[in-house]
């Protein structure tokens, strides 16, 4: 699987995590009484949502992603491509905890909404890394590909050839 397609599959499952908790939290909260807790989680998606915009402000690559990058390995042939098998064993910590959060969140509506607020923010903070590693391909003429590993490894990539985007300039501007 491309690296860029798994960034962009996280981000996306991050979401439909926040947003699966946000439902069952509204849902739980609306036959309760309690102002107090209405107002804490609107407090603190807001938050979230904030603290997600800034930590995924930047256009570029983040440090962890960039070392990745960086530390990718050379190959000329591809690695196996089954990409629902990597995502499950790459992405089983969203899995776990959201599901985790939905079954306590039925009885306490506060775990599901500060869970889906860690999803926001793991949402909003990702969202530009995508476009940055493709900006990285493009320029070098790469491409990045998830290697399968263990689900308790650190994730490893694979650098192979790609196609390298040549830009025209004009009088040292580029077009």
């Amino acid at each position: 699987m491309r690296f860029v397609d798994f960034l962009r599959a996280a981000v996306l499952l991050c979401a439909g995590s926040a947003t699966a908790l946000a439902t069952l939290t509204v849902l739980s909260s609306s036959s309760t009484d309690d102002n107090a807790l209405v107002l804490f989680i609107i407090v603190w998606w807001v938050l979230a949502a904030m603290i997600g915009l800034w930590l995924g402000r930047r256009a570029e690559t983040n440090s962890p992603i960039a070392r990745l990058l960086a530390s990718a390995k050379s190959s000329n042939s591809l690695p196996e491509q089954r990409p629902s098998s990597l995502l499950l064993n790459r992405m089983w910590p969203l899995l776990l905890s959201t599901l985790l959060a939905l079954g306590l969140g039925l009885f306490a509506p506060q775990v599901s909404a500060i869970a889906g607020g860690f999803a926001i923010i793991a949402a909003l903070a990702w969202r530009q890394q995508e476009a940055a590693v493709t900006a990285i391909e493009e320029r070098d003429g790469v491409a990045f590909y998830v290697e399968p590993t263990s689900p308790l490894q650190p994730i490893k990539l694979v650098r192979a050839p790609g196609l390298r985007r040549d830009t025209l300039t004009v009088n040292g501007a580029v077009r």
